[in-house]
């Protein structure tokens, strides 16, 4: 557990670290990460471990996590869906949300023990995979994919100090996918 949560922290600050010297111009230009701004990854992050924390509460109470499972199955819709209703979302917001959520997943995993985590059969829903294994997919795991392309976009802002092109990180870099995640 302890393990866990170093990793959870560790590439949250370093998330944090890559778009700190930003203006907020900056983490809400589109077409940072595809089509999208830093501000819509980090709410796409945040949704992706909100749901995780309601699956996690559903399976405490012995309830298949659906939502969870359909959303993990259907990646690119859930993406799609969370961008579409939260477009241009207040960055205090934001930024509120994906600490708050944080806390409320931390809370969270001391409901389960090292079992309940690491036991790959334990949870039958999740196919042989480990609830571990779910929990850094759906957060450390996404985090570490754009940590390096907002480093690119920030390092560039910084030298042009100034808004950059619309191919500042080119969806090709982000394994093309067309949206966080």
């Amino acid at each position: 557990m302890e393990k866990l949560l170093d990793q959870l922290d560790e590439t949250r600050e370093a998330l944090l670290v890559a778009i700190a010297e930003l203006p907020d111009a900056a983490l809400m230009q589109p077409h940072v990460i595809g089509r999208f701004s830093i501000a819509d990854v980090l709410v796409n992050l945040t949704a992706w471990e909100a749901e995780l924390v309601t699956g996690m509460m559903q399976l405490d109470q012995g309830k298949k996590p659906g939502t969870l499972l359909t959303a993990l199955a259907n990646r690119q819709e859930y993406n799609l869906k969370w961008f579409e209703e939260n477009r241009g979302r207040n960055l205090d917001r934001v930024f509120d949300d994906l600490q708050k959520v944080r806390v409320e997943l931390e809370g969270w995993l001391e409901n389960f023990s090292e079992q309940d985590l690491t036991q790959p059969n334990r949870y039958k829903w999740f196919a042989g995979k480990s609830l571990t294994n779910i929990i850094e997919e759906v957060t450390f795991g996404n985090e570490q994919r754009y940590i390096p392309l907002m480093a690119t976009f920030a390092g560039k802002w910084l030298v042009d100090n100034s808004s950059i092109s619309e191919t500042a990180v080119s969806p090709q870099e982000n394994n093309n996918h067309d949206h966080p995640n």
